[in-house]
């Protein structure tokens, strides 16, 4: 069975050769290493391409199909499998679908085949309302849960109110922070801020003081645990006889988000469940609730399209400003 290749297993591509799911594969290789995101894509985002593309390629052995030569109605068929079989969401539908239109778009500027059997095929239409993706805490509930995390001088307390103080109030990703390093510690003066890579961007992710003051003596506590901070050193760990003092993963980072909101009794509710990502629009709710401009909280959480950033506007707005308010008419 086809694998996707690695950038180093691509090999020259001959006029006449006769093309094969492996040419495909290899070309896939080439673009992912010197086309996406301009040649500087992180590992996460390559490593999803290859899991999608390997999606397809499985499914077209299982049709007994030669993904060299699929057609527009293929990928319509892949579509609907993608939709009644696996029950994927119009979401995850579509990311699945570009991921494909860009295998085949890497082949044809190659000139192994002349048209992209993708094009045109689109993902089903997302139902549900855009504000109902997104959970997030109230301001007593966000007390209530930073103030279950111990104050006993240990590490993992340390770690954890830094940790998750920063994605409740500043909203950055689950991802951005496990990438963190110790150099990307930033001062501005008298301000101290974060400097993360997101998706598209680096940003920095400024810190109030409260939380700065946080952050360090996390810093400090490392250190008089006996550890030597350098500058590649990861900025979050992971504490324990496994996998101490090595980057905590973005699984690790979940589990102890989940393990407060459980212990708070406030990971599920009537009609809401929240998770590590709801904190980041906890922070970009509450912000804009509490009166800061739409650009400054853009900005805060990285979203390139304001478009996305007004959604956690109108969460608030929709029963605050609800304008059956106004009718005045007691049921």
């Amino acid at each position: 069975m086809p694998t996707v290749a690695t950038p180093s297993q691509v090999t020259s591509q001959s006029s006449s050769l006769v093309v094969t799911t492996d040419n495909l594969l290899e070309i896939f290789a080439e673009f992912l290493n010197i086309d996406v995101s301009a040649g500087d894509a992180a590992s996460d985002t390559l490593n999803t391409y290859r899991r999608q593309v390997q999606q397809f390629v499985d499914w077209c052995d299982r049709q007994k199909l030669n993904a060299a030569e699929v057609t527009k109605d293929d990928i319509k068929h892949y579509r609907r499998w993608m939709v009644e079989k696996q029950k994927f969401k119009p979401a995850t539908v579509a990311l699945k679908l570009s991921v494909v239109k860009r295998f085949y778009q890497a082949a044809v500027e190659k000139g192994l085949i002349s048209i992209n059997p993708a094009l045109g095929v689109k993902p089903p239409r997302e139902k549900r309302d855009p504000a109902e993706k997104i959970t997030y805490l109230e301001k007593a509930e966000v007390e209530k849960f930073l103030e279950a995390i111990p104050q006993d001088g240990t590490l993992k307390a340390a770690r954890d109110r830094a940790m998750l103080a920063i994605m409740t109030l500043e909203g950055p990703r689950t991802v951005e922070l496990h990438r963190a390093n110790i150099s990307d510690v930033v001062r501005q003066g008298g301000n101290l801020g974060i400097r993360v890579e997101g998706k598209r961007n680096i940003r920095v992710v400024p810190l109030i003081p409260d939380i700065a003051n946080i952050l360090m003596s996390y810093l400090d506590t490392r250190e008089e645990n006996g550890e030597e901070l350098k500058p590649s050193s990861p900025l979050f760990i992971a504490v324990g006889n496994r996998a101490g003092g090595e980057r905590i993963s973005r699984r690790g980072i979940r589990l102890i988000v989940d393990s407060y909101l459980k212990q708070t009794e406030l990971k599920q509710t009537p009609g809401r469940t929240i998770s590590a990502h709801s904190l980041r629009h906890t922070a970009g709710t509450l912000a804009l609730r509490s009166g800061a401009e739409l650009r400054q909280v853009q900005d805060l959480l990285g979203h390139a399209d304001p478009r996305t950033t007004c959604i956690y506007a109108h969460v608030a707005d929709r029963w605050e400003n609800n304008p059956a308010l106004k009718l005045g008419i007691k049921v």
